[in-house]
């Protein structure tokens, strides 16, 4: 089973996000599944892949239009 493995590094560069934040997501249970080999964090493709898949929406006002408030005219 050949995976390729991506350091934290690398996809912080994927994604152009601050390692740190990858530290921050992974604390918060969120991001892509990953493991750590030799104390080493690393995340594999099909995962990050799989995140990404998960990740897309068509709109992100269609589902909140129904239930938003009718929009009001003030008129100063």
């Amino acid at each position: 089973m050949d995976q390729e493995l991506l350091t934290q590094a690398a996809l912080a560069r994927r994604w152009k996000v601050s390692p740190r934040t990858l530290e921050r997501w992974r604390w918060l249970g969120r991001g892509p599944q990953f493991m750590k080999v030799g104390g080493q964090v690393r995340y594999r493709l099909p995962d990050i892949e799989a995140y990404e898949a998960a990740q897309l929406r068509a709109t992100s006002t269609s589902a909140n239009i129904k239930s938003a408030a009718p929009l009001r005219l003030v008129r100063a």
